[in-house]
């Protein structure tokens, strides 16, 4: 058995286009879906696929580790910049769906079979859609129960916000006040029985950093992410050892020797690798193998498109450490129309089951897919309020 093409297939998703990768065989009907989605990087990442083939092409797909080192390796430059970590990972999530599919089971069997008897769901203030989780006002606080309302009633019993706004490197108390006010508008809506996650996107500086994590703290957040740039890991390890929520961050980090780093450094409590943007599958069992001997929780961080939750998932299934999936449904109203899965939700509490089909246990309807055309992502651009570049 040998590879003899990979192609990519890209669909518009507004704020980003996901990239289908299909690794296709000599073998009839067999092949592996891949994810390979990276926003604003879009023709990037399918050039680096392509100039990665050549290297796979005449390979057996089964010696997944093999070919993960090939990519990793040659070339000359190692595989750890984002757009060549993402083109990996597309390629490598599929060599998985393929191996899965070659002995007929499920890719989470591959790995030792489960260890839990489902994976629960987080959403998104408001299931994905954009305009709800990336542009509400800060300054409207009942917006912010309204929409954490919404996913309660949606089935979920846990929900991401951001509630932090776009801060200048040193501001005064108003920023702080705002996110205080919104996230105890949530908890109040909510109650104590929901898990809530603040997501600050890596936009305040380490000093603001630190002062949203102890104004938040007293309300119970399930975790508390990327509270600074990811760049200054000390200074997370700083924010984690002064509040006792939990910590999460690892999402713009591509290697398992970034994750290191955190560990040793007791950077924070749940590490959030993005199997698309790692290396795929494969650097993100070695991730989670190391969070496992620190004893760290891992929730990969999965915004993109259906195959990437299905690794997600799989991950899950078989992953002591993995504690929660990230999960979007509303982000397009044609998702479903895309994919045919294996797994099924179930809406009362969002929990997912593992499926029986072999490899990710879905399929791409490629069809579908080319009704959505790249399109270029919507520009998104932040600047403080004497106009210097701020983090989006």
């Amino acid at each position: 058995m040998k590879i003899t093409k990979i192609e990519t297939h890209v669909c518009h998703a507004r704020m980003r286009n996901w990239i289908f990768v299909k690794v296709l065989t000599d073998q009839d009907g067999l092949w592996g879906w891949g994810e390979a989605t990276l926003e604003w990087h879009t023709r990037s990442v399918v050039g680096a696929i392509a100039d990665i083939e050549p290297l796979l092409i005449g390979e057996d797909p089964t010696r997944v580790e093999h070919l993960w080192q090939t990519m990793y390796r040659q070339h000359f430059w190692h595989g750890n910049g984002i757009v060549r970590a993402t083109a990996m990972a597309g390629i490598d999530i599929a060599l998985w769906d393929i191996m899965g599919k070659v002995l007929g089971v499920p890719c989470h069997k591959l790995w030792g079979g489960p260890v839990r008897d489902f994976v629960r769901l987080y959403s998104h203030l408001g299931g994905g859609k954009m305009e709800d989780f990336y542009e509400t006002d800060p300054a409207d606080a009942s917006r912010f129960a309204e929409l954490a309302l919404k996913a309660v009633e949606d089935g979920f019993t846990a929900f991401k916000t951001m509630a932090v706004p776009e801060t200048a490197p040193i501001e005064g108390l108003k920023p702080v006040k705002y996110a205080e006010k919104c996230v105890a508008a949530m908890r109040e809506a909510v109650g104590d029985g929901i898990d809530i996650m603040v997501d600050c996107h890596a936009r305040p500086s380490p000093r603001m950093g630190h002062l949203f994590a102890k104004a938040l703290e007293p309300y119970g957040l399930y975790w508390f992410e990327e509270p600074t740039w990811p760049e200054r890991i000390d200074d997370i390890a700083a924010i984690q050892k002064s509040v006792v929520t939990p910590i999460a961050t690892g999402e713009r980090l591509t290697s398992i020797h970034a994750f290191r780093e955190l560990a040793e450094k007791g950077a924070c409590s749940v590490w959030q690798p993005d199997i698309t943007h790692c290396g795929g599958l494969t650097e993100a069992r070695r991730i989670a193998a190391l969070a496992e001997a620190y004893r760290v929780a891992l929730a990969p961080h999965n915004p993109q498109g259906p195959v990437s939750t299905a690794a997600s998932l799989e991950l899950g299934f078989a992953t002591p450490s993995y504690i929660i999936c990230e999960s979007v449904h509303l982000d397009v109203p044609w998702r479903n129309d895309c994919v045919t899965e294996c797994f099924e939700v179930e809406v009362d509490g969002r929990i997912c089951r593992p499926g029986n089909k072999p490899g990710l246990g879905i399929e791409i309807n490629e069809k579908e897919v080319a009704k959505h055309p790249f399109e270029q992502e919507l520009p998104q651009r932040s600047y403080y309020h004497d106009g210097s570049v701020g983090d989006w």
